[in-house]
């Protein structure tokens, strides 16, 4: 066990105190794990959109002061009380949903949506106690997604930490543990093109650009973007995506320009927006008999999807889709080692890296749509 094991540890942590305003680098204090926690020395982060949408606290419950971060990569320091998977020194990746292998959901080959670990973007404290991990002076921190990651150290349920291959370069696999797992498994594991196919990316941020990546190793023929801002289609180009359209350039619902393009319709759509008229759009883009759309975009609370009875009875097929259909801890150490061995490219997803004094410039590079992910490094 660590030296630090058992004890109380102080770090610098980025804590986030009002809604829109800098992140500052505080002192924070760090207990140690309970019952089937772990606790994590991070070493790269990254900042995902999510991040930045809770920061903003547009549209859900303001909750600070608050550490946030979910894209990480670090090692285990310590483990509280029935950790057996993990011990001091492992590499893992930390992940905003986990698995806990005992629920229905969990023993299901069909899901990933753990009963006791599932997303919950209001749970601001542990589970095991409902009490928070982190202080400072005494006062209680909110936690973030289960994860916190823009904290030197950090408390996770060891049910929401991947244990990853020992030589992985934590620099770049982290963002393997959201952004990319998300989009890559919407193509891979529930789109499933067959070579040859033609796939319809909405949304060329990075998740829909990690689709595309999935569309290209699976050995789609074409591979459409679909975005509204044309500065992210000569980034595209290096993802696969061999053919852009912007909706704004027609006068036509972009579902039928797609149509027309593929002669009846794009054989698989993804949508990575969280639009509702994308998803509308994504789905009746596809052919008939044998298309299938696959939703990944979180949609407004307000919305509801509507598209004629007939496009379901002409055989498209509709699919939700959540991390990828990717179980945290079975799956996503394979996604890791299938970069160790250089099935995937990793690295293009990566634009910026940053020391951890320096997160705030994470945040303005991505509000200003000059990043995919930017790298922050937590040691200087």
């Amino acid at each position: 066990m660590s030296s630090t094991a058992g004890k109380v540890i102080t770090c610098r942590a980025a804590v986030a105190r009002e809604a829109g305003k800098p992140l500052q680098i505080e002192q924070v204090e760090v207990a140690p794990p309970q019952a089937k926690e772990v606790r994590v020395k991070i070493l790269f982060t990254s900042l995902c959109h999510t991040d930045v949408y809770f920061w903003e606290a547009k549209g859900q419950t303001p909750l600070f002061p608050r550490i946030l971060g979910h894209e990480a990569g670090g090692i285990v320091e310590s483990v509280g009380e029935g950790v057996t998977d993990l011990k001091p020194g492992d590499k893992v990746l930390p992940m905003f949903t986990g698995e806990c292998r005992e629920c229905a959901h969990c023993k299901s080959e069909e899901s990933n949506l753990c009963d006791l670990l599932r997303i919950d973007t209001e749970r601001c404290v542990m589970i095991n106690d409902g009490k928070s991990r982190f202080s400072i002076n005494g006062q209680p921190i909110h936690h973030f997604l289960g994860t916190s990651t823009f904290s030197e150290y950090t408390v996770i349920h060891e049910g929401c930490l991947a244990k990853i291959h020992p030589d992985a370069p934590l620099d770049k696999v982290c963002v393997i543990s959201c952004g990319f797992s998300t989009g890559f498994g919407a193509t891979v594991n529930v789109a499933r093109p067959k070579k040859g196919m033609s796939v319809a990316i909405f949304g060329l941020g990075a998740v829909g650009l990690a689709a595309a990546e999935g569309a290209r190793i699976s050995g789609a023929s074409r591979v459409i973007g679909i975005d509204l801002n044309p500065r992210r289609f000569d980034e595209a180009k290096k993802f696969g995506v061999t053919e852009f359209v912007n909706p704004k350039d027609h006068n036509k619902p972009v579902q039928e320009v797609i149509a027309e393009m593929t002669n009846g319709g794009a054989d698989r759509a993804v949508e990575c927006t969280g639009n509702v008229n994308a998803m509308i759009s994504a789905f009746e883009c596809v052919h008939d008999g044998w298309g299938v759309a696959v939703l990944v975009g979180v949609p407004g609370k307000d919305d509801l999807f509507k598209t004629n009875p007939m496009n379901f009875l002409n055989e498209r097929t509709l699919k939700g889709t959540f991390y990828g259909n990717y179980k945290p801890r079975t799956d996503i150490p394979k996604v890791v080692d299938r970069y160790m061995n250089k099935e995937l490219e990793i690295e293009k997803f990566i634009t910026h890296k940053v020391k951890f004094s320096e997160i705030n410039k994470a945040f303005e590079y991505m509000i200003k749509g000059e990043s995919l992910r930017t790298i922050i490094a937590m040691e200087e």
